[in-house]
């Protein structure tokens, strides 16, 4: 599915069709022009000048081509305007290929071919002069900042003009006095209206914020020994818990069961008494001697079988069955009796409306009200 071109790549393709077409035309403009000295023109040195003639259009054409590519990778402005530059250098170039030999000496193939390289080194110093200075005056915009620089570009495309016409037709035209002063006196308007741009971004435009520093990495902690690195937790900073465990754990001490007695008691030694081994039957082996030096093991007699006593039979009540089970003890019953609710004090009635009370209570309410109870 084919997406649809943009405003901005609409309007830039418009500027480089624009731009090819001008490039076209100043083609044609620059075959016209050769045509004409040559049919007008004098004879001499025609071959020579028809093969400038097609360098100077083959190398247009490779510029032209060359600046299409880029256009894609440069704003739209800086496109056309180079472009412009171009086709100014081919048509100066064609008028310095057929334009006729002067009567001045100075006038020879080498002088043409310097004004030339002036006149492109112009124009390509202009072009820079704009890119660098347009990002200046978009910096801080005001009224008075966008009339200096659209003042500026002005006198700068004046100054580029006379500058490029003179190297054009140096020897032809006697320019007077009053035209290089109004070159010198545009140049002094150009150079105040570059300066001026800077100098007010200087004093009002907005300062850019200072770039924060990039924070020190520290390194990864360790244990008191200074080796052994901190376990890391699961969101990767390191367990200071295990640091402090195990500081707490170094300053408590080694546990009492690994460290050792710094001097042991002497245990006494006691010889060993040994024991004679049970005998496997009575009339198999002899009785073991005694040990010299030891008071003398008894012979162990033996001692009859007896008999296992079986537990009294469960006694059973006439006509009940038991079950052999034991059953399961019970709780008593007092446990499982719910607790007594407490008592509500009764209240004592007041001796006048003790008549109101049957004969009965009347009387007990009367005594305690006689006792001194509370009413």
């Amino acid at each position: 599915m084919s997406e649809s071109p943009t405003p901005r790549q609409t309007t830039s393709s418009l500027l480089m069709r624009g731009a090819i077409w001008v490039a076209i035309g100043a083609l044609i403009a620059a075959a016209l022009v050769c045509v004409f000295w040559v049919l007008f023109g004098s004879q001499n040195g025609l071959v020579a000048r028809a093969f400038l003639t097609i360098l100077l259009l083959a190398g247009f054409a490779g510029v032209a081509i060359l600046e299409a590519g880029l256009a894609s990778k440069r704003p739209d402005w800086l496109s056309l305007a180079s472009m412009i530059t171009w086709i100014v250098a081919l048509l100066v170039g064609a008028v310095k290929i057929w334009q006729p030999w002067a009567s001045d000496s100075a006038d020879n193939p080498a002088t043409r071919v310097f004004f030339l390289a002036l006149a492109i080194g112009l124009l390509q110093l202009a072009l820079v002069h704009v890119r660098l200075y347009r990002p200046a005056a978009q910096r801080y915009v005001t009224t008075f900042t966008r009339v200096i620089y659209y003042t500026t570009i002005a006198f700068l495309v004046i100054l580029v003009g006379l500058v490029v016409f003179y190297l054009t037709f140096p020897h032809h035209i006697d320019y007077s006095d009053m035209y290089w002063r109004i070159v010198v006196a545009v140049t002094i308007l150009v150079a105040v209206g570059t300066t001026l741009i800077p100098l007010l971004n200087a004093l009002f435009a907005p300062k850019a914020p200072p770039r924060a520093d990039a924070p020190e990495l520290l390194p990864w902690p360790t244990y008191g020994d200074g080796i052994t690195p901190l376990p890391a937790l699961a969101d990767g900073s390191p367990d200071w818990n295990a640091y402090y465990a195990a500081e707490q754990r170094a300053l408590a001490g080694p546990p009492a069961w690994s460290t050792a007695p710094s001097a042991a008691a002497p245990i006494a030694s006691v010889p060993a008494t040994p024991t004679a081994p049970a005998p496997v039957s009575q009339g198999a082996l002899p009785p073991i001697p005694p040990i010299p030096g030891s008071f003398p093991t008894p012979t162990p007699t033996p001692t009859p079988p007896v008999a296992e006593v079986s537990p009294p039979a469960p006694q059973t009540v006439p006509g009940r069955s038991r079950s052999s089970a034991p059953k399961r003890a019970r709780m008593p019953r007092r446990l499982l009796r719910r607790p007594n609710p407490p008592r509500r004090r009764r209240r004592i009635r007041h001796p006048s409306r003790l008549r109101l009370l049957p004969p009965r209570r009347r009387e007990r309410d009367g005594d305690r009200c006689a006792q001194g109870g509370r009413p």
